[in-house]
């Protein structure tokens, strides 16, 4: 479940694979990153499944914080694509004019952005369908098929940022290259989309 979780959903792994293109991130930074936000997605998702399971409150009402949690993730997902396409629109086009490599030192913000909204991201399937049928046999069971879930879950985003982003650095970008960032706004608005739909 956590492999097919992960792999059917897009924004688990496209805007890590863009920004880090765009960004120039060294394969390194890509994996702390992509790993930071795999972290705070599961964990996220955990603490709110330990909340019900100690409170006691019914999987409906998870399910539906969860869902509100979902669409706020998708709305910023849509907000911070649009900043930084329009960002990166103005960037493309400052640089054709020789004005090109201001406010590269602001940069640092977008991992921290990224972070909040994977935080802000549930794991659908994790609570339901595995934290709380583990915990009617005992707490150890939920404990264990949370961290087999959480290590695939970021196995496999690490897994494909790392593969992508070796083909994509095999590719000869050219002339698209200046709008890279414009292009990865463009994809993490994308991802929000779908993520609503």
């Amino acid at each position: 479940m956590g492999f097919i979780h992960t792999l059917a959903g897009p924004d688990h792994y496209v805007p890590f694979i863009m920004i880090a293109k765009a960004r120039g991130w060294s394969l390194l930074k890509t994996a702390f990153v992509t790993f930071l936000c795999g972290i705070g997605h599961i964990l996220s998702a955990v603490l709110l499944g330990i909340i019900g399971l100690v409170f006691g409150f019914a999987l409906s009402s998870i399910e539906a914080f969860d869902s509100v949690r979902d669409n706020i993730a998708a709305w910023l997902f849509i907000a911070f694509g649009l900043v930084y396409f329009v960002w990166g629109v103005r960037k493309a086009f400052r640089g054709r004019h020789g004005h090109g490599h201001a406010h590269e030192g602001r940069a640092g913000i977008t991992p921290w952005v990224l972070f909040t909204i994977f935080v802000f991201g549930p794991c659908e399937v994790l609570i339901p369908l595995l934290m709380y049928p583990a915990a009617k046999n005992s707490l150890m069971d939920a404990a264990y098929v949370t961290l087999v879930f959480g290590a695939v879950t970021i196995t496999t985003m690490l897994g494909i940022v790392m593969v992508s982003m070796f083909g994509f650095n095999l590719l000869p970008l050219g002339k698209i290259e200046r709008y890279t960032h414009a292009l990865a706004g463009l994809a993490i608005v994308v991802c929000g989309i779908l993520i609503i739909i």
